[in-house]
């Protein structure tokens, strides 16, 4: 039987952490024993943020695949690409643009969130508004049946659906089928003080992290302020150090609640034991990240290998959209 087609990629846009790993990274893995999976350095959607200050992009890639590999994600079972590597993805993505109308994408919410957020770059772009259709043509490259997203791309995926209606009712041909959600159950882990993740903020664990560094980091992270002494009951849901316990540890949701409640555990201790639970979590990993580091070609290879089988797909599908184009 063959198996479906899914997409999936992460932008260069800096060191990997533990939100990658537990957003991403973890559900990769376990999805490329059901699915063909094409796992894709986005580096193009990097730069539609990044363009004026793209230094890092490129060293990112090799560091951000090394860490792939590590988490799990296996070359023999998945491709794994570089984006801007497979020059198809953008021709689509022209193609696409061509149907597009300019107020789907002026609608888009994502779009309008992140004009609102992002006030450190200037994201009233050409190439920032049009986000939406390069995904899609990062989707449709591949004919994937599925991708696996967080709630907060859907209305992307949507934008892509829309896009295949019109494509295929424009020149009366079913080219594109229309891709479902993989919706990804995954907690939403914030950065050590309680705001959203960011490499701005320096509020992340990153994957390649020394323990020392765990250590410091896990001893600076915001815990209950309302909690003086170590006989106070605790408050675990305005704790950061207790959102990281439930995530990684194995104990179940309810014990450690209680352990907080009723006092039977001093902040410094939970602390001690987080730094612990994550440097077991990440010491195979980091095992794994070692031999890599000192094999780039092999990693070189891999890339290779990946964008040869990537090309291949994204080959046939322009040749097929340029046929219905009558170019």
């Amino acid at each position: 039987m063959t198996k479906k087609r899914i997409l999936s990629g992460i932008r260069p846009t800096g060191k990997l952490h533990l939100g990658h790993l537990v957003g991403a990274l973890s559900n990769w893995k376990k999805l490329q024993e059901e699915y063909d999976c094409f796992f894709m350095v986005a580096d193009w959607h990097a730069l539609m943020s990044e363009y004026e200050n793209p230094t890092g992009l490129k060293d990112n890639i090799l560091d951000n695949v090394i860490d792939w590999i590590s988490c799990g994600i296996d070359p023999d079972k998945s491709a794994i690409f570089v984006q801007s590597q497979v020059v198809e993805h953008l021709e689509l993505y022209f193609y696409l643009s061509l149907i597009t109308p300019l107020g789907l994408l002026e609608r888009c919410p994502t779009y309008k969130e992140q004009l609102r957020q992002v006030t450190n770059r200037d994201l009233s772009t050409f190439a920032f508004l049009g986000y939406p259709v390069l995904m899609a043509a990062d989707i449709l490259l591949y004919k994937a049946d599925a991708v696996p997203v967080g709630e907060d791309q859907l209305p992307h995926l949507e934008l892509c659906r829309q896009i295949v209606r019109k494509f295929n009712h424009l020149y009366k041909k079913e080219c594109f089928s229309e891709p479902k959600a993989l919706l990804t159950k995954t907690a939403r882990l914030l950065g050590l003080d309680g705001r959203k993740m960011s490499k701005s903020y320096n509020n992340y664990i990153a994957l390649s992290d020394s323990p020392e560094i765990i250590r410091k980091k896990v001893q600076g992270m915001f815990t209950d302020p309302q909690r003086i002494r170590v006989s106070d009951p605790g408050h675990p849901d305005k704790c950061s150090v207790f959102a990281y316990q439930s995530i990684f540890s194995c104990r179940e949701h309810d014990e450690l609640c209680q352990r907080c409640l009723k006092a039977r555990i001093s902040c410094t201790d939970c602390k001690k034991e987080l730094v612990s639970l994550i440097g077991g979590i990440l010491e195979p990993i980091q095992e794994k990240r070692a031999v890599l580091e000192k094999q780039k070609d092999t990693v070189r290879d891999i890339l290779a290998a990946g964008q040869a089988k990537a090309s291949l797909l994204a080959k046939k599908t322009v040749a097929e959209v340029k046929g219905l184009l009558k170019i």
